[in-house]
């Protein structure tokens, strides 16, 4: 079993003892997991981009941000749990469809959002 459907797996029975499947909808955990990116942006905010640098940051600014990273991933994993979403094969789905929308030739070194409409 791949890390991601353990971690889902490990969480589903961690709410399930809770009794919290009732709480768990997918509109409340997409709630939760706005919630969570907040706190995790918040831990940047103010910051240079030189300052948000993992060189730049403290151990107990890396320790805090490493909870809140998980936080989010747990909730995304909670809310594709719901949702009967493999994380992993939609994720791969994903970047071969970016891989499609930002050829290397064309979006290498290239801030600028690629937009098809533009050729």
């Amino acid at each position: 079993m791949d890390v991601l459907k353990t971690l889902q797996t490990q969480l589903a029975t961690f709410a399930s003892e809770r009794d919290w499947d009732q709480f768990h909808t997918p509109k409340n955990l997409a709630m939760a997991l706005s919630g969570e990116v907040g706190e995790l942006v918040e831990r940047f905010q103010w910051l240079t981009s030189e300052q948000s640098e993992r060189d730049a940051l403290s151990d107990e600014d890396i320790r805090a941000i490493e909870e809140e990273m998980a936080d989010v991933l747990l909730y995304l994993l909670r809310l594709a749990d719901r949702l009967r979403v493999d994380m992993a094969a939609a994720s791969r789905n994903k970047l071969r469809l970016n891989a499609e929308k930002y050829p290397i030739a064309e979006a290498k070194g290239n801030a600028v959002k690629y937009s098809r409409r533009d050729k």
